[in-house]
């Protein structure tokens, strides 16, 4: 059953990744990165859509995890985050969505900015 899991995976984020790389390639959007950001966008309605329309058994669970986990996890750098947002604002957790925001925003620029101003040290 964990192969076959996994499989859906790994070929939903195969395509999903494929997806990413050609229209991001093929885009024409001047600086800032608009191609990043609308495939992000679109990815999070993406999986906003899926996961209201999953709820409730709707969808099986290795179709959320070809779907959801995979497809948009590898289309998007963003979809997770944003829809894990929503949940915790939907849930009232105001607080903690907002220290999630700040948290994933400053953690991973200042993530990036580290490791980039490191690597090109050496």
């Amino acid at each position: 059953m964990a192969a076959v899991d996994a499989a859906c995976v790994a070929s939903g984020a195969a395509v999903g990744a494929v997806l990413r790389w050609r229209l991001s390639s093929s885009a024409r959007f001047p600086s800032p990165p608009w191609a990043t950001c609308s495939i992000n966008v679109t990815g999070s309605l993406f999986l906003g859509s899926l996961a209201a329309f999953g709820a409730g058994g709707r969808l099986s669970p290795r179709a959320r995890l070809l779907l959801g986990t995979g497809l948009a996890g590898g289309f998007t750098t963003f979809s997770t985050f944003a829809l894990d947002t929503v949940q915790l604002a939907e849930a009232g957790r105001w607080g903690a969505a907002a220290a999630y925001v700040a948290a994933s925003n400053v953690g991973a620029v200042g993530g990036a900015g580290l490791a980039y101003k490191l690597a090109k040290r050496r």
